[in-house]
């Protein structure tokens, strides 16, 4: 094969052997295929000597999940045409057909501005486009942190974001995928066809290869979860490979959904006098007839990082937080005429007044800059945690911040809150929390000042993990498990668990070649 589809001059590729995780890895050689013949190609170039494979995007996983640690690297980042569009009457969606390199940020764009290259789409995706065109508009409703991720990325680990409180995460908005197994084969699947029933699993390959398996079906945290396989006695085989991690195949080709855009979205950043307060304000908003689009928390301490850092260049376009605002509370509001949305807003603001909070001191986003503006208020804290550490690295190169990503159920947001701040307190360590509390999924980012005090976060992080896993939730909710989290998975389930979801690795990659590492260490 060619030099120029596998490369083995990796020193060249450098930037291509980390993630956002700040792990740092090591391959032999590295592909970056076009399409799904180049990539079938590479696969079975590396299939004669059983090289490992790690997949990659654009590598703004927090996990470790896109290092190779060995092998040879893929970057689908260069399969990235958006190649089609179809209009489902009865479930009144469009369906945007993608490839898997194609970025967050492009979709959105193209999307909100109807701007496609359509020089290769059929005629149904022609006048699938005219009837896009002559709708109320839609979105993907789907919002991680990073738009620059790339939806094959969001896939494998089912990102979700502010918004998934009310629209689900990405498994709620892709209907077929078309996925390449290790040796080249590839399996379609649309959500509805192909069934797992009494936990049987039954597929045949675009080559002939006939997969008949029982599965051992086990219980998962009903929680938003990005934690090991996706598997119930009676699914859809789709959801199965949402959310591997890229473990057990490559996604070529996407279907996601398009669903209608609110016509009317207000942004409301409102302040609270202590904690209790606004939890109070989050447990009633979520019970609300028509309740939020997305609720995030703030904590004391994440306030205090926004003062502290947003007048030395950052954010100047925000008003000043005032000292007595304790815990702050986002809330987007949707609403799908103008109505509706003064009616949800009118409500919302008593209960802010009921829950402690000055309507005075709350601010309100309309306009699009507006909106604008308060999203990159909560995108700041962990911007701010970054460049803390970074700086601390300086004299402690080996120095990483400690993230949590874990979700409770429902009745135990107080409980987990409490565990939280006692034991961050008792070790005296820094941090700050914010996160998404609709979920009631929340980030602790422990910003350790001394290897001796990562080491005591970490001890404190496995001791949360377990008793989270006791309360029936999850150590990661949305950002996956990868190879940086590999450990914290084993907190969450057994050892039998881990064996079943082992023996689904098995029937699509035998041979643990493909994201080894990923999951499971």
């Amino acid at each position: 094969m060619s030099n120029d589809i596998i490369r083995y001059d990796v020193e060249e590729y450098i930037e291509y052997m980390r993630d956002e995780s700040r792990i740092f890895g090591k391959a032999n050689s590295i592909s970056f295929p076009t399409s799904e013949a180049e990539l079938k190609r590479v696969l079975e170039k590396l299939a004669e000597s059983s090289e490992t494979v790690t997949l990659q995007g654009a590598r703004t996983g927090l996990t470790g999940g896109a290092v190779p640690m060995e092998g040879h690297v893929i970057n689908l980042s260069r399969m990235a045409r958006i190649s089609g569009l179809r209009f489902d009457g009865e479930k009144d969606c469009f369906f945007l057909r993608v490839e898997p390199g194609v970025l967050l940020s492009e979709i959105n764009r193209a999307v909100s501005k109807l701007e496609f290259d359509t020089s290769e789409w059929s005629a149904e995706s022609m006048d699938a486009l005219k009837e896009l065109k002559s709708s109320k508009g839609r979105f993907f409703s789907p919002d991680p942190t990073e738009t620059s991720a790339t939806i094959g990325g969001m896939i494998s680990c089912n990102a979700s974001g502010a918004k998934s409180f009310k629209y689900g995460a990405t498994r709620n908005h892709v209907e077929s995928l078309k996925v390449m197994l290790v040796d080249g084969d590839t399996i379609s699947l649309k959500r509805g066809r192909e069934r797992i029933e009494g936990g049987v699993l039954r597929l045949t390959t675009q080559g002939g290869r006939e997969i008949c398996e029982k599965l051992d079906v086990y219980k998962m945290p009903h929680v938003k979860n990005a934690s090991g396989y996706y598997l119930e006695s009676d699914m859809d085989v789709i959801d199965l490979f949402i959310g591997a991690e890229g473990t057990l195949g490559i996604t070529v080709e996407a279907e996601i959904g398009l669903i209608p855009k609110p016509a009317c979205i207000y942004g409301v950043m409102a302040f609270f006098p202590d904690q209790e307060k606004a939890i109070d304000f989050v447990e009633v908003a979520k019970t609300l007839e028509r309740r939020p689009a997305a609720l995030e928390f703030f904590n004391c301490l994440a306030l205090e990082l926004i003062r502290a850092n947003m007048y030395k260049g950052h954010l100047p376009d925000i008003q000043r937080i005032a000292p007595v605002c304790h815990t702050g509370i986002y809330a987007e509001l949707h609403a799908m005429d103008e109505d509706s949305g003064k009616g949800m807003l009118e409500a919302l603001s008593a209960l802010i007044e009921d829950c402690g909070g000055n309507l005075a001191q709350t601010w309100l986003a309309v306009s699009k800059h507006d909106m604008e503006r308060l999203k990159e208020f909560r995108h700041a804290v962990p911007e701010f945690v970054n460049s803390i550490i970074d700086d601390r690295r300086k004299s402690e190169p080996s120095l990483t911040k400690l993230g949590t990503d874990m979700a409770v159920p429902q009745g135990f947001l107080r409980d987990v809150m409490r565990m939280y701040d006692e034991g961050i307190q008792s070790a005296g360590l820094e941090s700050v929390i914010f996160g998404h509390i609709g979920d009631n999924h929340l980030h602790v980012n422990i910003l350790p000042r001394s290897m001796s005090e990562y080491d005591t976060g970490k001890k404190l992080y496995g001791e949360w993990a377990e008793a989270v896993a006791k309360m029936g939730g999850t150590v990661s909710a949305e950002h996956g498990i990868g190879k940086f989290k590999a450990a914290m998975l084993r907190k969450m389930y057994s050892q039998d668990v881990l064996d079943s979801m082992m023996k689904i690795k098995r029937v699509f990659d035998p041979g643990n070649r493909l994201n080894r590492g990923n999951l499971f260490g």
